[in-house]
């Protein structure tokens, strides 16, 4: 499929060194202990007595959870692979890229998984979970694997990922997860088979004991009864003793000193408004406020935002007091507040000064991007509402996050920006947004938003004033053929001059326009473009373009009947794919060049091999890459026809009519496939139907069986009914030759069609 060139485009992505470096390897590291934190050895006891391979930690803010799990980490002999979930975690690529990196520190996994994980075509449930958990189960070290806060994790992928890693905890390591809510796993299931342990409030509330070394620990000196006091009012609560403590050092009372945990946020905002925050200076309680909208905070940042004079001097004389901040690295530059405490200083400076939010979200979004943070700066933007630097960053960080896997990332920011029309100001975006989407199978999308984009060339009498959203939108209308092959061509030359003119290396122009001149007769000159296409993508790194330049220039070859040349191209393209890193993903066109290849050369069980590889991505090319996903298809109906598969053959020209209905003009292709389709044996006849027939629909199905999740809720994810997804299931089943749902994933692994 063409990238887009969105290899050869500046790249703006996250710099990870220094500092920045520091500030993202925090979420892999064990929070530090603060000197005076109370030991929990009974419960640590109580952890290592247990032999369930899951642990369970659940209980509300403020109870100690990563407290516990540090001081467990601490003396825990396995391996450690620790990951502080964030909300920016509500993407399966991020968020198992973070676990498995954990893990790799820990012993070095199969690099299979960080390929799964960094293509952005591979399926999380199909390939990077079994990857990962297949990674997980074989490791020989034992290792102690902590999620904290996995409570911010809403999306199904995740949640369901992690279901699946519970299943591949190896013998001799823990998988713990910690948040504020019961974690997304089959709990029963587990907790029938024993292998689950379960840590709850009740367990970690504190004992009397453990309250009087709290209270000595912040320098307090109070009798029994005052200790066995405090303790009756909080519950043993560890937030609210800690508050209490810290109460009574700002001077006040013994008799209010005190909180318990109710469940009831509004009364442990008013006891920190009322005991605390009125006792001590204006002006750490200016900075304190104005610092909690940072989700991390460093000396630097706080004095751009707060607007404070000497604000890193506060934030150091805070961290030395302990004042309920967590130390995120090793050189004691970054922190954040305890969540509680940053809640209750947001509830304030809402009270107080709202209309100073935006402010200092926008002020640390102007920080953030000043020092290499972009995607940073662009959530304080977006907490900001600024619509305009939101977008701006969007432009910078799509292309990299896309290269990176992350579409769920992708689609969250482009949500958030349609919701306020900003794509209609900012066509480029919409341009992006229909590449990516049709690039990754989401036709529908990819249509509106192209939509979107003709509306602004229509209507939109500045639009000269973005000669590169002018040359994309060229680009795009070509890539979509929506008006048929001749205006393909024009738009494409179109796309051709606009990147020259403007001075843009863009070795897709190139290539779509060989498509183009190849749809309408004219190999000569689309393989005179594909050389071209070939010679900018190898200077610009762009290893999927260069690899379908390539590919169509074998296909061309095999026109003319020159096998060598053929099979010599086929290779460099294989070469080129391995240098993107994208060989475990090749494109069903890729896979098709090699299987013909393959069958000319005799060697069936190669082709074989190649269309399995075909099968498990050819979803991926849709309507919205019509003359690839025609092209494609034909070239592999041609092998299974060669390999006298008439089932799978007539599967892939039911799909190539379906496209075909969609976008007639295309071409040569619509004759090739009506010379194809006269070759098909008449429906009917004995036709051993088997996997090879599986539609695109039933194999999008497929990686969504090998979760955890039920048909009902298989559905509402694919946006289908239940019907359907029983009558997909139903085929599925037949078509692989097994009775369940459990088979149908055996047999589908046996086959290479799903991971594991």
């Amino acid at each position: 499929m063409t990238d887009c060139a969105v290899r050869e485009l500046p790249d703006q992505s996250d710099r990870r060194d220094g500092a920045v470096s520091d500030l993202y390897t925090a979420k892999l590291r064990r929070p530090m202990l603060r000197a005076g934190t109370v030991p929990r050895s009974s419960l640590i006891g109580r952890l290592e007595e247990s032999d369930a391979p899951v642990v369970s930690v659940v209980a509300p803010a403020g109870y100690g959870k990563t407290t516990l799990l540090s001081q467990w980490a601490e003396r825990n002999g396995r391996g450690l692979a620790w990951v502080s979930v964030e909300e920016q975690d509500n993407d399966p690529k991020v968020l198992l890229t973070y676990i498995a990196e954990a893990l790799n520190a820990v012993q070095p996994l199969d690099q299979r998984v960080f390929a799964a994980l960094a293509s952005p075509v591979s399926s999380v449930p199909g390939s990077v979970v079994p990857r990962l958990g297949s990674a997980f189960s074989a490791m020989t070290r034992p290792v102690l694997l902590v999620l904290d806060d996995v409570h911010v994790l809403r999306n199904s992928e995740c949640r369901a990922a992690l279901s699946v890693l519970a299943d591949h905890v190896p013998a001799g390591s823990r998988l713990v997860l910690a948040g504020r809510a019961e974690p997304p796993l089959r709990i029963a299931r587990l907790r029938a088979e024993g292998r689950i342990a379960a840590i709850g409030s009740g367990d970690l509330s504190l004992t009397l004991s453990e309250t009087e070394s709290l209270l000595a620990g912040a320098g307090l000196n109070l009798s029994e009864d005052e200790v066995a006091a405090l303790h009756r009012r909080t519950e043993g609560w560890p937030a609210g003793l800690y508050l209490a403590a810290l109460c009574l050092k700002e001077g006040g009372p013994l008799a209010t000193a005190a909180v318990a945990f109710r469940g009831d946020d509004q009364m442990v905002s008013e006891y920190i408004e009322s005991e605390f925050l009125t006792r001590i200076s204006g002006r750490q309680r200016t900075f304190l406020t104005r610092t909690a909208v940072l989700g991390r905070m460093s000396g630097p940042l706080t004095e751009a935002v707060a607007d404070l004079y000497g604000a890193p001097a506060i934030l150091a004389e805070l961290a030395q007091s302990n004042l309920l901040l967590v130390s995120l690295d090793r050189r004691g530059e970054w922190y954040r507040y305890h969540h509680l405490f940053r809640d209750m200083l947001l509830a304030d400076l809402r009270r107080r000064e709202p209309d100073l939010i935006p402010v200092l979200q926008r002020r640390a979004a102007a920080w953030c991007l000043a020092n290499g943070l972009p995607e940073e700066a662009l959530e304080y933007s977006m907490a900001a509402g600024d619509v305009d630097s939101a977008a701006d960053l969007v432009r910078t960080l799509a292309l990299p996050s896309y290269w990176a896997g992350r579409m769920t990332t992708i689609q969250r920011w482009y949500g958030w920006l349609e919701g306020r029309e900003a794509l209609q100001r900012y066509p480029i975006l919409a341009v992006y947004g229909a590449m990516l989407s049709a690039l990754t199978g989401r036709p529908a999308t990819a249509e509106r938003w192209a939509d979107m984009v003709d509306r602004w060339q229509d209507e939109d009498a500045l639009q000269t004033d973005d000669p590169a959203a002018q040359a994309w939108a060229a680009q795009l209308r070509a890539i979509l053929c929506r008006r048929g092959v001749k205006q393909m061509l024009a738009d494409a030359d179109e796309a051709v001059r606009r990147f020259t003119a403007g001075h843009i290396k863009a070795p897709g122009a190139a290539l779509t326009y060989g498509i183009a001149c190849t749809l309408s007769g004219d190999l000569e000159s689309g393989d005179t473009s594909f050389q071209n296409a070939v010679s900018i993508a190898t200077e610009a790194g762009a290893y999927d373009t260069l690899a379908e330049a390539l590919c169509q220039r074998s296909l061309i070859a095999i026109a003319r009947g020159a096998w060598s040349q053929a099979a010599l191209l086929a290779e460099e393209a294989e070469s080129a794919l391995r240098k993107g890193g994208g060989e475990s993903y090749p494109t069903p066109l890729v896979c098709a060049v090699q299987a013909r290849i393959a069958m000319h050369r005799g060697d069936a069980p190669a082709a074989r091999r190649e269309l399995i590889g075909a099968q498990r991505t050819r979803p991926v090319l849709t309507y919205a890459l019509p003359h690839l996903a025609v092209q494609a298809r034909l070239e592999l109906t041609r092998v299974r026809l060669a390999l006298s598969d008439t089932a799978g053959a007539r599967t892939l020209m039911h799909e190539v009519d379906d496209l075909l209905r969609r976008r007639p003009d295309l071409g040569t292709l619509a004759d090739e496939a009506r010379a194809l389709r006269a070759r098909l044996p008449r429906e009917g006849g004995s036709v051993e139907v088997g996997a090879s027939a599986l539609t695109t629909a039933e194999l999008r199905l497929l990686p969504m069986l090998s979760t955890h999740l039920s048909m009902p809720q298989i559905a509402a994810e694919m946006f289908l009914s239940r019907h359907t997804i029983r009558s997909q299931a139903m085929s599925v089943y037949r078509k692989l030759r097994v009775s369940s749902r459990s088979e149908a994933i055996a047999r589908a692994r046996e086959l290479g069609l799903l991971d594991g």
